[in-house]
């Protein structure tokens, strides 16, 4: 590229010169040059310009990698999270069920033991009447019949089950509270993970939408490769400008130096300027300030005073364009560390959740289920014991309760058998006084038969003739057990046959060995009655 059509690309609508105006003076040409060297000190933007772009695709590269990496262990941890709080719902299902079962066991449990104690309560408030105990045997209740070590021994074995189960059930309280201190420290974390992704979703997110995590990491990583094409244009745009300008000051020295007077007016001003400028290449300004005076001809030097008169007024507007196009890709740049941040953010959130998750899963998740299970089996074995200790006490209250129900049956036995024995009393009493009606008409006709025709009888004609009537003694036998009961029956009709034969026949009172009925007030049986009555009335409507 020539140095006139190098200079020309920097002076789009600069002033037309023709070369038919009068030439410029020295002092006019020096500052031009001026003009030029002011460009030439943006070079270190264009250094800046290729830093940007080599950290931005670095940058780039390293998303790309952090992000790939974070989707890759955000799909595990996805799996892992629901696997995680599956078996935390499960493990509080256990708990909860467990809980609800063993409260209902207690309630029940509770429930019996009060009817059972009601029940012995009142064996103790019933005091046995005392006609059915020895005269002397001080007063007792219907408790003193009962042995209770039965009930202690139940009390005590579901006291140990109970105990057993409450041990089981505070270490699953334990273990699930640790549980879910675990659960609330990968809480904190996927908030922190959650903030990084949030964040990167602001930052990324060109609609309205909340896109979401994984989203959010492409968004990040595929609007980063548009950016740095951004920079990378920037940076070319402005290494050709940089060049521009480099051609345009050698220019504008090379018209100096062919300048009556204007070398050492190039020497002094170019003298501090870097004698290479970094720009897509090498811009070699030294070449410039060296280079022999090779004559020149009018038309070539005013070809040259064309192009720098038409170059120079926009050069510092070229100037310009280097801050405002800096300024862009720092403004570009700071996106692309942004995200890239945000995604190291992520990444790191990610890693931490990760590193929660597998210690969870090494050593406090099998101990965790490994506490439910226990807390299971426990349950299951004490619940069954619970429950055939509810069948145990159940029966001792229906067995008391039947004590209780048997003696006021007993009253009322009592008193049937009392009627009946005064009903006895009442027959015996009227057949003696039949029988002694018989034997007194009897022996009166068998008297009045003597005196009427014993004289004209022999005495030997029949050897009863003068006996007296027979006598029927009552004999009061003990009945003995229930079971013998049809034998003793037999032995009395024997008694009777033999009674019957007998010729002298004498009345006798009661027997030492007859059934002695205890005497009951009226109160103590009406008292049994209304229970008895109470009892069925409420079996009936239960």
């Amino acid at each position: 590229m020539s140095s006139q059509s190098s200079s020309a690309s920097i002076a789009r609508g600069g002033t037309e010169y023709s070369g038919q105006d009068a030439l410029p003076n020295l002092e006019t040409l020096v500052s031009y040059l001026i003009v030029a060297k002011r460009g030439l000190s943006c070079y270190h933007y264009v250094w800046r310009a290729n830093e940007i772009v080599t950290e931005a695709r670095t940058a780039l590269e390293d998303s790309v990698v952090v992000s790939s990496r974070t989707t890759f262990l955000r799909r595990g941890l996805n799996s892992q999270l629901r696997l995680l709080y599956n078996i935390r719902s499960e493990v509080a299902d256990i708990s909860k069920r467990g809980r609800s079962e063993f409260s209902d066991a207690l309630k029940n449990l509770d429930a019996a033991d009060a009817r059972l104690r009601d029940t012995l309560d009142l064996l103790r408030e019933t005091i046995v009447h005392a006609s059915f105990r020895p005269k002397e045997e001080p007063a007792r209740s219907l408790h003193d019949f009962v042995d209770e070590r039965g009930v202690e021994e139940l009390h005590t074995a579901m006291k140990e089950s109970i105990d057993r189960t409450n041990t089981a059930r505070g270490d699953l309280d334990i273990s699930n509270r640790e549980f879910d201190d675990e659960l609330e420290s990968i809480r904190q974390a996927l908030y922190r993970y959650r903030s990084a992704t949030k964040l990167a979703s602001s930052r990324a997110s060109v609609s309205s939408s909340s896109p979401s995590a994984s989203e959010s990491d492409l968004q990040a990583v595929s609007s980063m490769p548009g950016m740095l094409q951004s920079l990378e244009e920037h940076a070319r745009k402005m290494a050709r400008n940089l060049e521009s300008l480099a051609n345009h000051f050698d220019l504008c020295v090379k018209v100096l130096k062919h300048t009556e007077g204007g070398g050492a007016a190039a020497r002094s001003i170019t003298g501090d300027i870097p004698t290479e400028v970094s720009g897509e290449g090498v811009l070699k300004i030294e070449e410039a300030l060296d280079a022999p005076q090779a004559p020149i001809s009018e038309k070539a030097y005013r070809e040259m005073l064309e192009v720098i008169v038409n170059d120079t007024p926009v050069a510092e507007d070229v100037v310009i364009e280097f801050q405002d196009r800096i300024n862009e890709m720092e403004s570009i740049f700071e996106q692309v560390m942004v995200q890239r941040d945000a995604l190291i953010s992520i990444s790191n959130a990610s890693l931490e959740v990760h590193r929660h998750l597998s210690n969870l899963a090494s050593t406090g998740l099998p101990r965790y289920i490994a506490q439910a299970h226990n807390f299971t089996r426990v349950w299951n074995e004490e619940n069954e014991r619970i429950n055939s200790g509810l069948t145990e006490l159940s029966d001792l209250h229906a067995l008391y309760e039947g004590f209780l129900n048997a003696y006021d049956s007993l009253i009322l036995e009592v008193a049937r058998r009392s009627h009946v024995r005064k009903r006895v009393e009442k027959v015996l009493q009227d057949t003696q006084h039949k029988l002694s009606q018989l034997y007194e008409e009897d022996v009166t006709a068998r008297e009045a038969f003597r005196v009427e025709q014993g004289d004209f009888l022999p005495s030997d004609i029949w050897p009863g003739i003068g006996r007296a009537p027979m006598q029927v003694e009552f004999l009061r036998v003990s009945g003995g057990q229930l079971e013998n009961a049809r034998g003793n029956e037999d032995s009395n009709q024997t008694r009777d046959a033999h009674a019957d034969a007998n010729t002298k026949i004498t009345p006798t009172g009661d027997s030492s060995e007859g059934e002695i009925i205890p005497a009951l007030p009226k109160d103590v049986i009406e008292q049994a009655l209304s229970r008895v009555r109470a009892r069925t009335h409420d079996l009936v409507q239960g």
